[in-house]
């Protein structure tokens, strides 16, 4: 009788003898531990919720794209582009799987689509107008108006906590725009605040599709196919601005950075833990920050920052409802 092994060790330690000796269902074993092995080294890679950190940078850098793309275009056009360069590369890529592009849920994706298309319009004007910093973290007050939005549509109740977090988010908005409001810039200030609005009411659309159990990829694909049809429809009634070797890499950047940043996104959400997500997404406003600094030299005051952070801290709060 040949010893056991000593204890601690295992015979997967020497596949090649242990497949020798097992035989046939030695050898199924064999193979199913390399499996579970695989498996395994494979988790260990997964980033969860840190995807959400990858699409904080990519939407960032999608904002630097639209700054200086206004340059060249006007917010519609910059739009246009940005959903194009998605519906092709996700239609391009669900034919590649062979997906099926019809959905029961076409009305759901009409809404969420149109009201998803004008909060873009304006946070492209807002970015465009103002420094990044304040435009995306105006556009990051969603969480505070899908709170409020689904009290006032829903008819759903809000803890103490939810409430106390809008709070803080609005002092936070007013404090934003204090100076905004009292300069030139107060239209493009209004903008990102209904960015803002805007985004949160087609965030409760995405959430019934959700809900419904739409794939992801087609509620992406949905809303850059609507948006691109109504660029094409509102750019009937102004001037297209020619594309040339200066501003082309512009545009694709801005579209590639957009699709990875979504894509990016619904990855986190969909892997990572939720909450975790959520409050990591508020790197994007980091992010902005810190190039909006190193492009532009933007200089944010401490009340700027101040109102910043009360935003943010709102949307964590509205977050855990």
């Amino acid at each position: 009788m040949k010893p056991a092994p000593a204890q601690g060790a295992s015979v997967f330690q020497d596949p090649l003898r242990f497949r020798h000796r097992a035989g046939r269902g030695g050898r199924y074993r064999w193979r199913q531990s390399k499996t579970v092995q695989a498996q395994g080294n494979k988790q260990g890679f997964s980033l969860g919720s840190g995807w959400m950190v990858v699409a904080a940078a990519f939407f960032g850098l999608m904002g630097l794209f639209v700054k200086l793309g206004a340059q060249y275009f006007s917010s519609t056009e910059l739009v246009f582009w940005r959903t194009l360069i998605g519906v092709l590369a996700l239609g391009g890529a669900a034919l590649w799987r062979r997906e099926r592009f019809a959905t029961p849920l076409l009305r759901y994706h009409v809404q969420r689509g149109l009201i998803g298309y004008v909060s873009l319009l304006l946070y492209f004007y807002a970015i465009a107008h103002l420094p990044l910093a304040t435009a995306v973290t105006l556009n990051y007050t969603s969480p505070m108006f899908l709170a409020l939005l689904s009290v006032i549509l829903l008819r759903e109740k809000l803890p103490p906590r939810a409430v106390a977090g809008l709070a803080l988010g609005f002092g936070g908005v007013v404090l934003l725009l204090q100076p905004t409001l009292s300069g030139e810039a107060w239209l493009a200030g209004l903008t990102g605040v209904g960015s803002g609005l805007t985004a949160g009411w087609s965030y409760l659309h995405v959430r019934e599709l959700g809900r419904q159990g739409e794939p992801e990829w087609k509620v992406v694909f949905y809303f850059a196919l609507i948006s691109t049809l109504g660029g094409l429809l509102l750019m009937s009634f102004e001037t297209w601005h020619p594309v040339t070797l200066d501003n082309v890499g512009l545009l694709l950047g801005l579209g590639v950075t957009a699709t990875l940043a979504q894509l990016a996104m619904t990855r986190a959400y969909k892997v990572g833990r939720k909450l975790v997500a959520a409050n990591l997404s508020y790197l994007t406003v980091v992010f902005s920050s810190l190039i909006g600094v190193l492009v532009w030299g933007d200089r944010l005051g401490t009340s700027a920052l101040a109102a910043m952070g009360l935003i943010i801290v709102s949307g964590m709060l509205a977050s855990r409802r």
